[in-house]
């Protein structure tokens, strides 16, 4: 599948992506990307949050594959049961966050509480960092295995956002079109 073929859907996480975002720099780059924007990205609410996320697959004119980082992952775990039936085609998931933790912030573990653990009814590939500070490596070979994703190991990458250097973060950009190649 060619980027050109599908609605690319970017799902930030906690805090929106800001301009110097891979997520960002990505959306304004590929034609058929656009943000599922939310309400309120400094208080997320896990049912508005997947609602919105499945309005804007069942609103999409093609096939879908997501673009989801940090919370935003768990966002499309817990909205994936809503999808239309074969909609989405694929997801490409980075640095997911660890809603488990002791240290999440309130308004994430309240809302968000466990990560889900069902298996996504697309295929997947989830990056992940070896010293991102919201999900530890370990936890996130356990997400992507009960979520039946492909891992890849990012390095020592931080949270994979502009604060850790991947501005414009062209390896992502290699690895989306190989999971798009996939597809």
């Amino acid at each position: 599948m060619k980027s050109g073929d599908c609605d690319i859907l970017i799902v930030p996480g906690l805090g929106d992506s800001g301009p110097n975002h891979w997520q960002t720099r990505w959306e304004s780059r590929l034609s058929t990307a656009r943000r599922v924007v939310q309400d309120d990205w400094d208080a997320p609410d896990r049912e508005r949050w997947a609602s919105r996320i499945a309005d804007a697959v069942a609103a999409a004119h093609r096939p879908v594959v997501l673009v989801a980082h940090s919370l935003g992952c768990v966002a499309v775990a817990h909205a994936a049961a809503a999808f239309p039936p074969l909609r989405v085609k694929g997801a490409f998931l980075v640095a997911p966050a660890d809603t488990e933790r002791d240290d999440m912030p309130a308004t994430v573990s309240r809302s968000f509480a466990a990560v889900p653990r069902e298996p996504l009814p697309f295929p997947s590939m989830l990056v992940a960092s070896r010293n991102d500070p919201f999900c530890d490596f370990a936890r996130a070979d356990d997400i992507a295995a009960a979520w039946g994703s492909l891992l890849v190991d990012a390095g020592e990458a931080g949270h994979i956002n502009a604060a850790s250097g991947h501005g414009p973060w062209p390896e992502g950009l290699t690895r989306f079109v190989t999971l798009l190649a996939r597809l």
